[in-house]
C-alpha cells in the first residue's frame, strides 16, 4: 500500500514549485485568500473532494473558483471538473500527466486576490494479503484486501481463477475487504483478486496467489525446538529433526528432550498434521517418539508455512517453532561464523535461570576456533574475565539425518550439545531468513553443566565496528519472573563518546510480573552503545532502567553478539533477572501506517519465564473498513475461543497497540505491537511482537507472522 508518508516527496516537491502556498495579495487591497482542502495528501480518480476558501482584509467572502494545469485542456477537461461557485470538485477518471493540477479561488471582491493550492492526482491501487500461500485441499483460507490512498473507499469485488477448478470465495456480508475462500480437491495454481469499486483507468487490482496441495505438512526435512514447563512446573526444553516422505512415514528423525529427569534422546516413529475445522492456519500435530512419549501441539501456520505451537497434551505447557530445513548444501558449506543465544537453568529442580550468548567459528572442517561466550548464571559470571574463550569441534553423525549435528565446545568447562539445521540461507548482506540452527544441551545437568536450548544465527561477513550499528530495531527481552519488555531504539552509528561509545536512543514498554513501565517517544530514553575492539560482533548496550522516574532508573547494561547489521542475541550482564532476547532490525522507511496491518497473522508465544502464565497460539484477524477504523478478529488457543471486539493502532514509528475484548487473553486485554519486518513490494507488515500491558496481569513475548 502506498501510505501518505509516501506521498511526502512528491508533495514536498509540488510545494517547493509553487502548489503550497495557500494564499494571494490583491493589488493594493489587503485581500488575502487561502485554500483549504482537508489535509489530503492526494486525489484519487473520480474522487469527490469539496475545497474551502478563507478570506481575510473583506467582509465579501464570496469566491469563484477554477482549476489549471499542463494537462488540463480539452473536453472533457483531463483534469476533472470543479463547481465554481462552491468549490465541489470530481477528480477525473484516468489520471492526467502530469498529474499535478491547481485549484483556484479568486476574491469577488478584488480579482487579483487569489489562492492556489496544487493537489496530486493518484491511481488507486490495491494490495491483497497473503500475497502468496499453500492452501491444503478442501481447507478455508481468509483473505484480505486494501485500497490506498487511505481514504480511498475500501469497497471491493471479488473474483478467484480458474474459475471452473479454484474453489469457492466468499466475500464477507460486512466486511468489504475480507473474502473466505476454500480450496478445491484438486491440486493446483489459483489467483484471488480483489478489485477497488472505484471507477478509474486502468481498474485497481490485488492479487495473490494461492497453491493448492495435498496437505499443510509436505514432505521435506523439518526442524524444531520447544521449551515449557512439566506438569511440576520444572523446565523441559526439546529440539530436533525429521524426514516426511510423500507417503506420510518418517524415513529417519532424532528428538532431544532437556526434563527434571535429564537429558533423553529418542528416534521419532511418526508425525502426523490434522487441520482444526477445516482451518488452513490451524492444526494438531503429533509426533511419535520410539520409547518415549506422543507429544500433541496445536499449531498455527503462516503464510510460508512455518508452524508455530503450544503443548496441547497433559504433559506440561510450553511453545514451540518447526520450519522446513535449509538444503543440506547450505550449512558446512566451508568456513561459516555463528551467533547463539542459549537459556535454561542450572540444576534439574528449582534451578536459577541462566543465559548465554556468543560466537562460534566454523571452519567447515569440524574444527571451532576463536569463539567467545558471555554467561550469566543467575547474576553470576561462570567464566571469569568475560568475554571467556572457546573452543571445540562439531560433526554429523547420522548421514540418514544431515540435518543432526553434534557439536563440543570447550571454555572453563567442556559441554556438549545437538544442533539441528533449521531454515533460512546464508547472506552476503543483512536481510530476513539468515541461517538458522536449533540447538540443545545433551550433558547431565549439574551446575557446571547447565540445561541449555536456543537458536544459533549465521553471522553476515561485515565489520562489527559502531558503524554496523546505524539504524532502527526492535529488541524484546524476558528474565526470570515474567520480567518482559518490547524496544525500540534507533543507533546513531558514531563513536565519539566516553570509551568510543555511540547513541542509542529510543521507547521501550516493559511488563515486570504486571508492573507496567512504559517509556515513550515523547520523553524518550538517550543511552550508549559500544562496539568491542578486536570481538568479531560483540557489542555492549545500555537498556531498560526507568528515566522517566525521579531519581532516574539507571539502565542495564547488555551484551550483543551481532548476527547482522542491528541485530543479534542479548544478555544482561549481571542482574539475577537474567534478561536475554534478541534485537531485529527494523525496516527504515518514512512512516508506518495502521493500513499496512490488515491480514492473517499466525500469532504465538515465543518466550516465557513462568510456569503460570499459559503459552496461547493465536489466528489474528486484521480489518479496516474504513474512515480509520481498524478491527481485530480470530481465534485463540487452548480452548479453540473466538476473537472479537478487538481493536488495533498504528503509529508513524512502528509501534501500536491491540486491543482484545472477547475474550481477554490469559495474557492480557490490551497489548503493545512493535512491527518488526514489512514487504516493501506490497507496502505491509509482515512480522511484529506483541506484548500485555494490562496492569496487575504478567504477560509473555509474543510473535506474530503473516
Amino acid at each position: 500500500m502506498i501510505k501518505k508518508c509516501l506521498f511526502a516527496a512528491a508533495l514536498l516537491g509540488l510545494a517547493l514549485a509553487g502548489g503550497c502556498a495557500k494564499g494571494g495579495n490583491g493589488t493594493g487591497s489587503g485581500i488575502t485568500v487561502s485554500v483549504g482542502d482537508g489535509n489530503i495528501p492526494a486525489i484519487y480518480p473520480n474522487q469527490h473532494v469539496t475545497f474551502t476558501a478563507t478570506v481575510t482584509g473583506t467582509t465579501n467572502m464570496t469566491v469563484t473558483w477554477s482549476l489549471s494545469g499542463t494537462a488540463c485542456t480539452g473536453t472533457p477537461n483531463p483534469c476533472g471538473t470543479i463547481d465554481k461557485n462552491t468549490g465541489a470538485y470530481v477528480a477525473p477518471a484516468a489520471v492526467p500527466s502530469p498529474a499535478t493540477v491547481t485549484i483556484t479561488a479568486t476574491s469577488a471582491a478584488d480579482s487579483t486576490a487569489t489562492g492556489g493550492l496544487q493537489v496530486h492526482i493518484v491511481l488507486i491501487s490495491v494490495v491483497v494479503t497473503p500475497t502468496t500461500v499453500t492452501v491444503g485441499q478442501n481447507l478455508v483460507q481468509e483473505f484480505t484486501a486494501v485500497a490506498v490512498p487511505d481514504d480511498a473507499p475500501q469497497t471491493f469485488t471479488w473474483t478467484c481463477t480458474p474459475s471452473g477448478s479454484c474453489g469457492s470465495l466468499v466475500p464477507d456480508p460486512n466486511v468489504s475487504g475480507l473474502a473466505v475462500y476454500t480450496a478445491p480437491a484438486s491440486n493446483g495454481p489459483v489467483v484471488v483478486a480483489a478489485t477497488s469499486t472505484v471507477q478509474q483507468s486502468p481498474a485497481a487490482v490485488g492479487q495473490a496467489k494461492v497453491t493448492v496441495a495435498t496437505s499443510r505438512l509436505a514432505a521435506g526435512t523439518y526442524a524444531f525446538r520447544f521449551s515449557g514447563y512439566d506438569t511440576g512446573n520444572n523446565p523441559v526444553a526439546a529440539a530436533g529433526s525429521f524426514v516426511l516422505a510423500a507417503n506420510g512415514t518418517i524415513t529417519a528423525g532424532v528428538e532431544d528432550v532437556l526434563s527434571a529427569s535429564g537429558p533423553h534422546q529418542y528416534s521419532i516413529t511418526q508425525v502426523l498434521y490434522s487441520p482444526i475445522s477445516k482451518d488452513n492456519n490451524l492444526g494438531t500435530l503429533t509426533l511419535s517418539l520410539s520409547g518415549g512419549p506422543t507429544n500433541v501441539y496445536t499449531a498455527v501456520l503462516a503464510s510460508s508455512g512455518i508452524l508455530r505451537m503450544i503443548e496441547a497434551d497433559s504433559a506440561g505447557t510450553g511453545s514451540g517453532v518447526l520450519q522446513k530445513s535449509a538444503a543440506n548444501t547450505v550449512f558446512d558449506a566451508g568456513a561459516q561464523t555463528f551467533v547463539f543465544g542459549f537459556t535454561g537453568v542450572d540444576k534439574v529442580t528449582a534451578g536459577n535461570r541462566v543465559g548465554y550468548v556468543g560466537v562460534l567459528p566454523l571452519d567447515g572442517s569440524g574444527k571451532i576456533t576463536g569463539g567467545l561466550l558471555d554467561p550469566n548464571d543467575n547474576g553470576n559470571n561462570v567464566c571469569g574475565a568475560q568475554p571467556c574463550n572457546v573452543t571445540g569441534t562439531y560433526s554429523q553423525p547420522n548421514a540418514n539425518l544431515p540435518t543432526w549435528w553434534q557439536m563440543t565446545l570447550s571454555s572453563v568447562t567442556t559441554q556438549h550439545f545437538d544442533f539441528f539445521v533449521s531454515g533460512g540461507q546464508t547472506q552476503t548482506k543483512t536481510g530476513p531468513n539468515p541461517l538458522t540452527l536449533y540447538a540443545i544441551s545433551t550433558d547431565p545437568i549439574d551446575g557446571a553443566h547447565p540445561a541449555l536450548s536456543g537458536s544459533m544465527v549465521y553471522q553476515v561477513p561485515m565489520t562489527y565496528d559502531n558503524t554496523a550499528f546505524n539504524g532502527t530495531s526492535v529488541s524484546n527481552l524476558t528474565g526470570t519472573n515474567a520480567n518482559v519488555s518490547l524496544t525500540l531504539g534507533t543507533t546513531d552509528g558514531t563513536k565519539g563518546g566516553t570509551g568510543g561509545a555511540g547513541g542509542f536512543t529510543g521507547t521501550f514498554d516493559q511488563n515486570d510480573n504486571g508492573t507496567i513501565i512504559s517509556v515513550p517517544g515523547t520523553k524518550p530514553f538517550s543511552y550508549t552503545y559500544v562496539a568491542t575492539s578486536g570481538a568479531n560482533g560483540r557489542y555492549i548496550f545500555q537498556m531498560l532502567g526507568d528515566p522517566t522516574k525521579n531519581p532516574v532508573v539507571a539502565p542495564l547494561p547488555f551484551v550483543l553478539y551481532a548476527s547482522g547489521a542491528n541485530r543479534g542475541f542479548l544478555v544482561d550482564q549481571s542482574s539475577p533477572a537474567v534478561m536475554t532476547g534478541t534485537m531485529d532490525p527494523q525496516p527504515s522507511k518514512a512512516s508506518y501506517a495502521p493500513t499496512e496491518l490488515p491480514g492473517t497473522y499466525a500469532s504465538a508465544t515465543i518466550s516465557n519465564s513462568d510456569s503460570s502464565i499459559a503459552p496461547v497460539v493465536q489466528n489474528l484477524l486484521l480489518t479496516s473498513t474504513g474512515g480509520a477504523t481498524y478491527n481485530v478478529a480470530g481465534t485463540q488457543n487452548p480452548g479453540n475461543q473466538m476473537l472479537s471486539g478487538g481493536k488495533y493502532t498504528m503509529t508513524g514509528t512502528g509501534v501500536g497497540t491491540i486491543t482484545l475484548t472477547a475474550p481477554p487473553p490469559p495474557t492480557a486485554a490490551t497489548n503493545v505491537i512493535y512491527a518488526i519486518d514489512f514487504d516493501a513490494v506490497n507496502s505491509v507488515v509482515t512480522d511484529f511482537m506483541m506484548m500485555g500491558t494490562t496492569s496487575g496481569t504478567p504477560s509473555s513475548i509474543m510473535f506474530a507472522q503473516q
